[in-house]
C-alpha cells in the first residue's frame, strides 16, 4: 500500500528529540534562552508525534487515494487516531508511574 519506500527518514526528519540541546544543559544560561528551548523542543516532540501518526494511520486506512474520502477510510483515520492518543497517553501516564516508582525506592533506599 505504501506509495514510497524508505523508513519515513527521508523526508527531512531531524532525528530524534534527544538530539535537541537539553536548556539544563546550558549551565548558567540566559533563563529566556532556556524556556526558549524548552518550548522548541516540546514543539519538536509534538511534530514528530503528528508525523509518526500521519505515517501510521495512512498506511493502515488510505488503499486507494482518491479525489474523495469514503466512509470506511474515514471511520479507520477516527479509530486510528483516538488510538494512537490513548496508546500515546498510556505510554506517557506509565512512564510517570515508573519514574515514580523509581525516585520513592531510591528515596527509601537513602533512609
Amino acid at each position: 500500500r505504501s506509495r514510497r519506500g524508505g523508513t519515513g527518514r527521508d523526508r527531512g526528519d531531524t532525528g530524534s528529540a534527544m538530539d535537541a540541546p537539553s536548556a539544563a544543559g546550558l549551565g548558567g544560561a540566559d533563563p529566556q534562552l532556556q524556556r526558549f528551548i524548552e518550548v522548541e523542543t516540546q514543539k519538536q516532540r509534538f511534530q514528530q508525534l503528528v508525523h509518526q501518526m500521519t505515517e501510521l494511520c495512512w498506511e493502515k486506512c488510505m488503499d486507494k487515494p482518491g479525489p474523495k474520502l469514503d466512509s470506511r477510510a474515514e471511520t479507520c483515520f477516527v479509530n486510528c487516531v483516538e488510538r494512537f492518543i490513548d496508546t500515546s497517553q498510556f505510554i506517557l501516564n506509565r512512564l510517570e508511574q515508573t519514574q515514580k516508582s523509581k525516585s520513592a525506592f531510591s528515596e527509601s533506599l537513602s533512609d
